[in-house]
Order: C-alpha cells, then structure tokens, then sequence
C-alpha cells in the first residue's frame, strides 16, 4: 500500500521535517529543500482541504523559512509550539535551562565538532560531526536534565535534546485533530526517529497510520525506506488525485 492507496481526502497528514521529508544533513541550516517536495505538499495541503501539518523538532520559524513561500499549520520543537491554521500560536509552558546550557556549552567548548542549538524553551546539542563522542554527550545532558525541574531528555540521530516535560509530537497530533481542518479525518503521522514514536502510537491508537522513514525498531505500521522514497510517494499520490487533462 502506497500513499497514493492511504491518502483519501478524508485524511489528516502529519509529516515530520529532517529525515523524512528532507535529508539530513551535517549542519542543522545546511538541509537542502527539493522544489517537488514543495510543489507536492502545496498540491496535497489543497486535496486534503488544509488538513496537513508540520510535526518537527525544529522551531516553526526554521520550519517557514526552508518551506517558503508555503505556511502550512505546524507544530514546532516537539509540540512546545503550535501554530493552527487561523495562525494562532500556542506555546506550552517551559522551564529554566541553565544548568543544560552550561553543560552542554563547557562540553563544546573542548570539542569543536559539537553544535549546541538553543529554541525556545529548549537546548539541543548535536554530535553528528563527532560520533564517538555519543557516550559523554549523552551523559553530561542527562546529568544536567537530571537537575532541572519539569525538563525531559529526548534522544534522537545523533542528538541529545532537553525539553519541556509536556511536550510530545504525539500531543501536538492530538491537539490539531482537536480543531478543523483536521477534526474527524484519519491521522497519517510520517517519521524517521525515536523521537517520533509517540506519534506512531497516537495516531495508530486513534485508527490512523504511522509511516516510519528509515531504519531502526518502531511501532509504525508501515516503512520507508529513505526521504527520497517519501518524496516520490509524496508526488505519485499527488498525481493519483489531480485530474488529467485532456
């Protein structure tokens, strides 16, 4: 089954952004956006009458920025921030990050490979350019998570993220399926990392389909196998339901 076969115009669309829409790349500013991709979600947020939202763990101005001119609804930094579609902005509460920035900045500092990437009301620090060093990053952000109230440790591709207890992508899915558009359609949740596993279950348990892009153990119920397979199946579904002209 294909997307072409999953998306009706009665589903609600949920993609994540880096790894599964977009490669990864070395740098978090450095993803580089196919003109297609945006060509097809622009086609699919019209056949799906507005029901497609971002779910990222990037702020949504990065998310505006590399979709751009598009302005879809969408959830930033794993749910702390949402934006619905009459333009909204909802923010979750969020808690004092001093001790992780410390940590995470002293750690840098003796290892220039490490990038250290602060959002609003929480603080990554990416070792994707030094790998060997997973162990004492994950480490040290867990110690100073550890002394941080109402703050969560979040593993993901060679990243170790510290944010709001409160926020889930799985929680920002059900916060959008809440309001129209997205009200009453089968949820359709695309990912690629650990990070994205509640979503797989929330929109599964609410009869809907995850999608997981990549390797590694999931709860989805179907695969992919890489962000280029997505955008195919992104544009074949979109041709699947655009008329033909004679």
């Amino acid at each position: 089954m294909t997307l072409a076969d999953i998306l009706r115009p009665s589903c609600a669309l949920f993609p994540d952004f880096d790894g599964t829409m977009v490669d990864i790349a070395p740098q978090p500013h450095a993803v580089l956006v196919p003109q297609p991709l945006i060509d097809a979600v622009r086609a699919l947020h019209g056949l799906l009458g507005g029901a497609v939202a971002v779910i990222s763990g990037r702020p949504i101005a990065q998310i505006d920025a590399f979709l751009q001119p598009l302005q879809l609804p969408v959830a930033g930094v794993h749910g702390a921030e949402r934006r619905g579609v009459d333009g909204k902005l909802v923010l979750l509460h969020t808690h004092p990050l001093d001790h992780v920035e410390r940590a995470a900045r002293a750690l840098a500092a003796r290892h220039p490979g490490l990038i250290v990437e602060t959002k609003r009301g929480s603080l990554a620090l990416h070792y994707r350019q030094a790998p060997e060093l997973e162990d004492e990053c994950l480490q040290a952000m867990q110690a100073a998570v550890d002394a941080s109230p109402g703050v969560t440790l979040l593993r993901g591709k060679m990243v170790a993220e510290a944010k709001p207890g409160g926020a889930s992508k799985g929680r920002a899915i059900e916060d959008f399926l809440s309001e129209p558009p997205f009200a009453g359609r089968t949820p359709v949740f695309i990912g690629d990392d650990v990070t994205d596993e509640a979503g797989f279950s929330t929109v599964q348990r609410l009869g809907g389909i995850g999608i997981k892009v990549g390797e590694g153990a999931t709860v989805a119920w179907r695969r992919l196998p890489d962000p280029s397979a997505l955008r195919s199946e992104l544009e074949a579904a979109v041709a699947a339901r655009t008329p033909r002209t004679a």
